[in-house]
């Protein structure tokens, strides 16, 4: 996917960067149920750590085959594997697991209504539960602000980098591509 490869690309870089070459570097087809053929590939080169860019539901499916394998590598992703249907997928091969993603939403003081609000409806917000729902306070902040539905009359205040909206998440302001001023990366360990 185009998240995936830009996430493999751009952490491939910053390796490089660091002074460290990759051994090797594939892509795999989302979708498919048999990665036996990379992961052979990867056991053969001696790969210890992989880096995974893309989603739970293939690296979950490539965990489990690379422990059936008997391969021991470290796998390492983004925030896409921040759902437990990783460890549904991969079962144990998913201990250990790096990930990384914001810090853990859910224990932010400025979502505690709302989390538990979500809960006693009986459901756990994970994941990009709160992320979501922070969208929609900035969404709706800006059409209140503009007084305005036009995408570009939101797009325009929200990019201005001058408008901070309160959120679930706490206060977020974007740069003029869109993205979040000084975002926040941990690493979680499955």
């Amino acid at each position: 996917s185009a998240y995936g490869k830009g996430l493999a690309d751009e952490t491939r870089k910053a390796m490089n960067a660091a002074g460290l070459t990759e051994t090797m570097n594939e892509s795999y087809n989302a979708g498919e149920d048999d990665y036996n053929a990379l992961v052979s590939k990867m056991k053969e080169a001696g790969i210890d750590a992989v880096y995974f860019g893309g989603y739970h539901t293939e690296i979950g499916k490539i965990l489990k085959q690379m422990a059936e394998q008997g391969m021991k590598a470290q796998g390492i992703s983004g925030d896409s594997n921040n759902t437990l249907e990783l460890g549904t997928i991969a079962g144990k091969a998913s201990d250990g697991f790096i990930f990384t993603f914001a810090p853990e939403p859910r224990n932010l003081p400025s979502a505690t209504e709302i989390v538990k609000r979500f809960k006693d409806g009986g459901y756990d917000p994970e994941g990009y539960t709160l992320f979501t729902y922070a969208a929609f306070q900035m969404y709706a902040a800006a059409v209140k602000a503009t007084d305005s539905t036009d995408p570009k009359v939101l797009a325009e205040w929200l990019r201005s980098g001058k408008n901070t909206v309160p959120t679930v998440l706490g206060d977020i302001t974007l740069d003029s591509k869109g993205d979040v001023v000084n975002p926040k990366y941990v690493f979680y360990k499955f």
